[in-house]
């Protein structure tokens, strides 16, 4: 069961049965109360000088260390963004792909990634092939210059087969949206070269941020392409371009006291809840949906050790207004026949038995 302390932490969680994370994550009390400081803040000191600077820099830096922290990674592989979509367009335009170079992706991934693949292919003249999601390592060619998909896949809660892309031959770029936060993530471990997560979703933060790994030994063949203020090591001598080393020079969602007094306080409540029982509660009670759905007779898709699960329904949008009328958060995904739950570790028991219920 989830404790009483974390439930406590969301209070949307008195009016309705949440498992919606996979768009947006309930917003905890206490981020609101960072934020209402960090804005008192502000409004009484105003936002220049030495003790602005100071606390800010402080926080950024925090926000840095405690995402690397869930990523396995170094603080300085890590660049701050404003969305997971914001951290694949940093890499696929950074890239320097050209006319002809191949990007393989697969058939189950989010708008956020076929839209910059698209522009690529449009702009560029890159060669696009789409594989099954479960069999995209298997399709890696040595023609191949880049592989990017999902983690997890929004549409199933599938989990790509990480170990075979490792040893595929390819660069990997992992959109980590259902990922980071979800479940355990442990870049090194995963093989990829670039992981692009949000902010929003199960971290429970802002809308408007992000994250970005970019393996350390990666990031010199990166170019940004928004430079600005934040990229640079040396901001007295712009026009020299000294870019700050590792993945700091694709920054592009700092500088916002609110923001960063809004991530890390979300990230503190999960922290304080222990990420190890946080990162195992949301796929153990999504199990345990996906079986009690399959024996009612639902059709659930085939899916992987995540936090989603997804079901078929004639009339997905209406299904999910019923189900908000009855106290159930969840969501349709367009165009694919499917009603959509993202179970987090705020669930209880009784809500999933409850949602199983209703599904028909």
């Amino acid at each position: 069961m989830p404790s009483a302390e974390l439930r406590a932490e969301f209070p949307v969680l008195e009016r309705v049965a949440y498992l919606n994370a996979g768009t947006d994550g309930p917003i905890p009390r206490r981020a609101t109360e960072a934020v209402a400081d960090r804005m008192r803040f502000e409004l009484e000191r105003g936002r220049a000088g030495g003790e602005h600077r100071a606390s800010l820099d402080g926080m950024v830096a925090e926000l840095r260390r405690e995402l690397a922290g869930l990523l396995g990674c170094e603080a300085s592989e890590v660049a701050l963004t404003h969305s997971t979509t914001d951290g694949l367009n940093a890499i696929l335009a950074g890239l320097g792909l050209r006319s002809g170079d191949e990007v393989l992706t697969s058939d189950e991934e989010h708008p956020g990634l076929l839209a910059p693949l698209a522009n690529l292919r449009r702009r560029a003249g890159i060669e696009l092939r789409t594989a099954p999601f479960a069999e995209i390592a298997g399709e890696v060619r040595a023609s191949t210059r880049l592989v990017a998909c999902s983690h997890v896949s929004w549409v199933s809660g599938r989990v790509v087969d990480t170990d075979a892309l490792a040893v595929a031959g390819a660069p990997v770029l992992l959109d980590g949206a259902q990922g980071l936060g979800a479940l355990p993530v442990e870049v090194g471990a995963l093989g990829c070269d670039y992981y692009a997560g949000a902010g929003q979703k199960w971290l429970c933060g802002p809308d408007g941020s992000g994250s970005l790994f970019v393996r350390a030994e990666r990031s010199e063949g990166v170019a940004p392409t928004s430079p600005g203020y934040e990229s640079l090591a040396e901001p007295g001598r712009p026009l020299e371009l000294v870019l700050h080393p590792g993945a700091r020079r694709l920054d592009r969602g700092a500088g916002s006291g609110v923001l960063a007094a809004w991530s890390l306080a979300s990230l503190r409540t999960l922290a304080d809840h222990g990420w190890e029982r946080v990162l195992a509660r949301g796929p153990e009670l999504a199990g345990r949906l996906s079986e009690a759905l399959a024996g009612r007779g639902v059709e659930v898709t085939p899916r992987g050790h995540s936090t989603l699960v997804s079901w078929r329904d004639p009339e997905p949008e209406r299904a999910v207004e019923r189900l908000a009328g009855e106290g159930f958060m969840v969501r349709d995904l367009p165009g694919r026949g499917l009603v959509r739950a993202s179970v987090g570790a705020w669930s209880s028991d009784e809500e999933i038995d409850g949602l199983a219920a209703l599904a028909r």
